[in-house]
């Protein structure tokens, strides 16, 4: 496969006007130094606890918000600095799921204008005639029937709302998609309807995507590779069956251990994190998680530890990263 979407050194620093540091205003590393790439037509999994980041990220990669430092590139075009005609039309191939199918679509608008406005904005649409056929057509690929083009959004349920959105975000044919916790606000019941309808799209339309979540369980089913973020850093990152059997940042294997497991007779250990998440405005000195850190040392203070590949395609950034995951026995007592 080749490389579709590529980041390097991708971050973002925001101001936060409500909190002052002296005579300056607080700073929120959102994003720190994050570089990876997707493939062509793979899913990428970000996962990573509340405010790590995961939903900047996705933004920073379609240029809904500028990123403070660092580069993105789509097919090896360089859109870090496009101008805003230029980013426009890059637009076309870059599309986005979003987390609530209730605040994501106009209420004031038919369905058939919600879907239609993308092909509208890049004139792929002739004639009125042509628009109805075309959003018919999308809204019988999501699973919907033709004839619910002209109601609005309050008429329909959470799992048929996200179904509009994610025709809205098809209709002009995307090379990527970011899906932001596309399914965490709808019922449980309606989840795996949802994911296997991204899914089936994916297959058929043959896009790349970006999938946020928190829910490990999802992820397992979708994902092909899965990176985890603590604290703005992707701390690992590699394919979803090796990070799923044997994780090798002690991060990752709490997070995995919280997880319900497939096998509900198998026991499981669960590990429970000391402390909190520290303030994004006070992130600690060497590698942010070390005062989370079961295993951490007086390097893990001093020094961020830099991400290395122990395995083809399997990166971690561990000071103890090592070829085997870590185990009870190298525990502290």
């Amino acid at each position: 496969m080749s490389v579709l979407i590529e980041a390097k050194n991708l971050g973002k620093t925001f101001v936060d006007n409500s909190i002052r540091l002296g005579p300056k205003r607080a700073e929120v590393r959102a994003v720190d130094n994050v570089s990876f790439q997707i493939m062509k037509g793979e899913t990428l999994a970000v996962v990573g606890e509340s405010g790590c980041g995961k939903s900047t990220l996705g933004r920073l990669l379609l240029r809904l918000i500028e990123a403070t430092e660092g580069h993105v590139s789509m097919d090896g075009k360089d859109l870090t600095n496009l101008s805003r005609q230029e980013m426009r039309q890059m637009r076309k191939n870059m599309q986005m799921v979003f987390q609530d199918p209730f605040g994501s679509l106009s209420p004031r608008r038919t369905v058939a204008q919600i879907i239609s406005e993308p092909m509208d904005s890049f004139g792929m649409i002739r004639d009125k005639s042509h628009r109805r056929e075309r959003v018919a057509e999308l809204l019988e690929l999501v699973g919907l029937p033709a004839i619910y083009m002209d109601r609005k959004p309050r008429q329909f349920s959470g799992g048929q709302r996200q179904r509009i959105g994610i025709a809205r975000a098809i209709s002009v044919h995307p090379s990527f998609i970011v899906a932001d916790e596309p399914v965490s606000a709808l019922d449980v019941s309606i989840q795996a309807q949802i994911i296997n309808l991204m899914q089936d799209l994916q297959e058929s339309e043959g896009f790349s995507i970006l999938f946020i979540s928190h829910d490990l369980a999802v992820v397992r089913h979708v994902a092909d590779r899965v990176a985890v973020m603590y604290l703005g850093r992707i701390v690992e990152i590699g394919p979803k069956d090796q990070i799923y059997a044997a994780p090798h940042h002690p991060y990752t294997e709490a997070l995995l251990s919280a997880a319900p497991h497939p096998d509900p007779t198998k026991e499981i250990e669960r590990i429970v994190l000391q402390g909190d998440v520290p303030s994004p405005t006070d992130i600690p000195s060497g590698c942010a998680f070390r005062m989370r850190c079961p295993i951490a040392k007086d390097i893990c203070s001093s020094d961020n530890p830099k991400s290395v590949e122990i395995m083809p395609g399997h990166q971690v950034a561990c000071h103890f990263a090592a070829p085997h995951p870590i185990t009870n026995a190298q525990r502290p007592t």
